[in-house]
């Protein structure tokens, strides 16, 4: 063949084309990597080394408590129930006699991330798992309860396995999943979709031993309301809001926890922050405090929702 300018030009984009084809494949194979290998990380985390198996988890024949149709599964799939967990863990120190006990018996300052990993099991278990592996998740937490029973400061006796107390316990963490999901997850909920969630998850509070849980969003209201006559600030309370506000992290996770966590304090009801001392600047949360938040979500739903490798 003839060399020719043309030829010539051809050759040199072929190989340029080539080149970029073969840098574009690299970049997006690296990108992949660390996708793949930050979600891992994430993931260990959260849920821990103990991770449900193949064997553990729902089918088609036994889609476990909800199913893959339920509002569950759309709610407790979304990365905001990072920030819905943490707003839970805010509120629940409302409840001096709740308090007590996480006071007394929870090792949450010494090993805050087996505490954190056992919470994400359990509701993984029972949200995904099969009826045999939230059963076992349930009773698990049921026998751990019987162990914590005391007295309050103020000489009042405790037991988690109060039905009344688990209610509270209840009430606060279904409250704060649907307002983090509200504010920072994939979608809207129609009035609809909030009651079946509230009613689905009625159903492992009564599995757990609560009293009467609510069945609907306007139940959820008016439950939450009729204890705040019970709530009191104790300084068990504070101390645990301080910790839960800024806990010893390493120095690369440290903006990314005060992100999901200023989230949590800025969606808490008024008076919950007023009690707690958590000052929040007016038009912090609009300007800034909920659009980082929900940025750091859609960043750590990103790294999770990667693909497990072998």
């Amino acid at each position: 063949m003839a060399v020719t300018p043309s030829t010539i030009a051809s050759e040199i984009i072929g190989g340029t084309t080539n080149g970029i084809d073969g840098l574009t494949r690299g970049a997006n194979t690296l990108v992949s990597d660390l996708r793949a290998r930050g979600g891992a990380q994430i993931r260990k985390g959260i849920i821990g080394d103990e991770q449900l198996t193949v064997q553990e988890l729902a089918t088609a024949e036994d889609p476990g408590l909800f199913g893959p149709a339920s509002v569950a599964w759309r709610i407790h799939r979304d990365p905001s129930m990072l920030i819905g967990g943490l707003r839970s863990l805010f509120l629940q120190t409302m409840h001096p006699l709740a308090m007590a006990g996480v006071a007394q018996h929870s090792d949450y300052k010494t090993d805050p991330w087996g505490r954190l990993n056992r919470t994400s099991r359990f509701v993984g278990a029972t949200t995904y798992g099969s009826t045999a592996s939230a059963e076992e998740s349930i009773a698990i937490v049921r026998r751990v309860h019987e162990r914590v029973v005391g007295t309050a400061s103020d000489g009042r006796p405790y037991s988690a396995n109060d039905p009344h107390l688990l209610l509270w316990v209840h009430v606060a963490e279904i409250d704060s999943f649907l307002c983090a999901y509200d504010r920072h997850g994939d979608g809207k909920l129609r009035d609809a979709d909030r009651d079946r969630y509230v009613a689905e998850m009625a159903e492992v509070a009564r599995r757990l031993g609560s009293e009467d849980p609510p069945e609907s969003a306007a139940a959820l209201a008016e439950c939450l309301a009729d204890f705040r006559s019970e709530c009191e600030v104790t300084d068990d309370a504070l101390e645990t809001v301080r910790f839960l506000s800024s806990p010893p992290l390493p120095w690369w996770s440290r903006g990314t926890y005060a992100s999901l966590a200023a989230g949590a304090i800025t969606s808490l009801p008024a008076w919950v922050r007023r009690e707690l001392k958590l000052v929040v600047t007016p038009l912090a949360d609009p300007l800034a405090v909920r659009p980082m938040a929900t940025m750091t979500t859609k960043m750590l739903g990103y790294f999770m929702s990667a693909p497990i490798s072998d």
